[in-house]
């Protein structure tokens, strides 16, 4: 289970003072994290697993929303 250890890592590591290639990179290795872990949920249906993949989630929208900007509110 090497992909939690790595899961558990990108989860404690400071996201401040990034550059938008940092961000960039790091939204992609969130993804390639909540990818690997589902594939091991699919198999075990692990609840651990799913919180996981929920927190990663969480975090990568956070860096997602830094990228892209807040939507308008309107007009």
């Amino acid at each position: 289970m090497d992909i939690l250890q790595e899961a558990i890592a990108f989860e404690n590591a400071k996201m401040s003072h990034m550059s938008t290639s940092d961000r960039v990179g790091a939204s992609r290795e969130a993804k390639r994290l909540i990818l690997a872990i589902n594939e091991i949920y699919k198999k075990e249906k692990d609840p651990e697993l799913m919180d996981v993949m929920k927190r990663l989630t969480v975090k990568k929208k956070r860096i997602d929303i830094r990228l892209k900007g807040r939507p308008d509110s309107g007009i």
